[in-house]
C-alpha cells in the first residue's frame, strides 16, 4: 500500500491547502484541507507544510488499512 499526495501552495489569505491523498491498493483517492505552515512574519513555508501533509497522509494510510477511510460506491 503507497500514498502519494499533490497540492498547491495556498494564495491569497488561505491558510489551507487541498491535498489529494492517493492510494494504490486499494485504489482509493482521498481529498482534505490540511493547515498550511507559516512563519512569524506570517510567509508560507513550503517545507514544513509538506512535512505536516506527509503526516497527515500516515494517518489517511492507517485509516485505509483499518477500513475507516474506503473506496466511494457509485449509486446507480
Amino acid at each position: 500500500m503507497n500514498i502519494t499526495w499533490s497540492y498547491d501552495a495556498p494564495t491569497g489569505d488561505e491558510k489551507v491547502v487541498e491535498v489529494t491523498f492517493k492510494c494504490d491498493t486499494p485504489d482509493i483517492t482521498h481529498v482534505r484541507a490540511v493547515n498550511a505552515v507559516f512563519n512569524e512574519e506570517g510567509k508560507y513555508e513550503g517545507g514544513l507544510t509538506e512535512e505536516r501533509v506527509e503526516q497527515v497522509g500516515m494517518g489517511v494510510k492507517n485509516k485505509i488499512a483499518v477500513g475507516t477511510i474506503t473506496a466511494l460506491v457509485e449509486e446507480g
